[in-house]
């Protein structure tokens, strides 16, 4: 069993001749390694408590090789791949997390918007440490996550590590997640564009979206969009560079560099830009990762849009899916992200142009006595009758702005960017 392990995997390489010195060297080191491999395959197969199939070793090994490398790179089942390509035609079970490795924990990017995980509070940065009771330390990524997944309409129990909080433990029940692609409203006079995912259906779905605020609008004026990729764990590459392309008329908009010249590409825009030029505030925090960060970093670089947040999660790497015909897949990190200045993404993320933490908002009681209208003897406004009541754009804003203290902030600024706009014309 070991030799035959062995010569399957180098046949083809050492029957290649003839071969340089150094691939010869290369070669025999690669053989005795494999040799290692086959005694301990070996040994386990044979010795080992309790008896494990060929197919749990050979797999558990190639897990192991591909987890040692990055958190992102790994071996996917055959169920693994097939859930993993519901889940970018956006529909898939579980909980509504996309998660990664920390530490040998698992560590939240970000919840997807109205999923179990989301409506249960689960907050960018949380640290699983316990599925039910059972330690998460020494499960691989894709052994956690096969844990949570389970039956619809069963609970599963994290237990959460939390900055600044003693641990503690949210019980979920799992559901169908359906992810709805892009959503939209109007804030008053200004689009509001929110992308949870990037899934085959964002692009179309920015598209409908910019055109339905144009149509809800009717006659009044359009002041700018805000896009709003907090919480937004990525997605689909070709999707982050259409969604750039549709608000950018020209130029780079990400590249992708690796080990190998077949990992270098370029992506650049096409001319049209769907917001006909007007301002775009684009808010980001740390839970905005990957394909959020390619539209956040080539919306800033290109000065289209001012960045409104805090420094996204920075997951600048590019996976590659190889299929294994009958056996799944492996997905494996080949190239790392590049903004159109030239800034890795990798572990450095987007920094915002203007930092604003969310906090939340309340109301406070004014001392009135300090108005002049409450003064003694105070003269009256004599116009007061006769004037007309103007209200300034935004003034009434919605409550739902209000408890979104970043949202409320971008807003602000698109209404300050129209009025400079409007005045400096008059």
């Amino acid at each position: 069993m070991r030799n035959f392990i062995a010569a399957a995997s180098l046949a083809a390489f050492l029957l290649l001749s003839p071969m340089p010195a150094t691939a010869q060297e290369n070669g025999s080191d690669t053989y005795r390694q494999l040799n290692l491999f086959g005694d301990v395959f070996e040994h386990v197969r044979s010795k080992y408590v309790e008896e494990v199939t060929d197919q749990d070793l050979i797999e558990a090994a190639i897990s192991g090789m591909l987890t040692s490398l990055d958190p992102h790179s790994s071996y996917l089942d055959a169920k693994s791949y097939q859930e993993m390509q519901i889940q970018t035609k956006g529909e898939f079970g579980g909980l509504g997390i996309q998660v990664t490795m920390e530490n040998g924990l698992v560590k939240v990017i970000s919840p997807i918007d109205d999923t179990p995980a989301y409506r249960a509070g689960i907050k960018p940065g949380d640290l699983i440490t316990h599925l039910d009771g059972e330690p998460v330390l020494g499960l691989t990524l894709e052994q956690a996550v096969e844990r949570m997944r389970g039956l619809v309409d069963t609970d599963i129990l994290l237990t959460i590590r939390r900055d600044g909080m003693e641990p503690f433990d949210i019980s979920i029940t799992r559901a169908i997640v359906k992810i709805q692609s892009v959503r939209w409203r109007l804030e008053g006079d200004i689009g509001y564009i929110r992308i949870p995912t990037f899934n085959e259906q964002t692009e179309g779905g920015v598209e409908n979206a910019v055109q339905a605020i144009k149509d809800d609008l009717g006659d009044r004026r359009l002041q700018g969009f805000i896009l709003d990729l907090r919480n937004n764990p990525g997605g689909l590459l070709e999707q982050a560079v259409a969604v750039s392309d549709a608000f950018l008329d020209k130029g780079e908009i990400v590249s992708t560099r690796g080990r190998n010249k077949e990992s270098y590409q370029r992506f650049n825009a096409q001319p049209g830009d769907l917001a006909e030029g007007l301002p775009i505030v684009v808010l980001i925090n740390s839970g905005s990762a990957s394909a959020s960060e390619i539209v956040a970093g080539a919306l800033k670089d290109h000065r289209r849009a001012i960045i409104l947040g805090t420094r996204s999660f920075g997951k600048g790497s590019v996976q590659t899916i190889f299929p294994l015909p009958g056996h799944g897949a492996i997905r494996l990190t080949t190239a790392l992200y590049f903004t159109p200045s030239g800034s890795s993404i990798q572990a450095k993320g987007i920094d915002p142009d203007i930092v604003v933490e969310q906090v939340r908002i309340e109301a406070i009681d004014e001392d009135r006595s300090r108005r002049e209208e409450d003064l003694p003897g105070a003269l009256s406004n004599q116009g007061e009758q006769n004037a007309e009541e103007e209200v300034l754009p935004g003034e009434d804003r919605p409550p739902a702005a209000m408890e979104d203290y970043q949202l409320a902030r971008a807003l602000d600024l698109l209404r300050g960017l129209a009025l400079f706009s409007a005045r400096a014309a008059n």
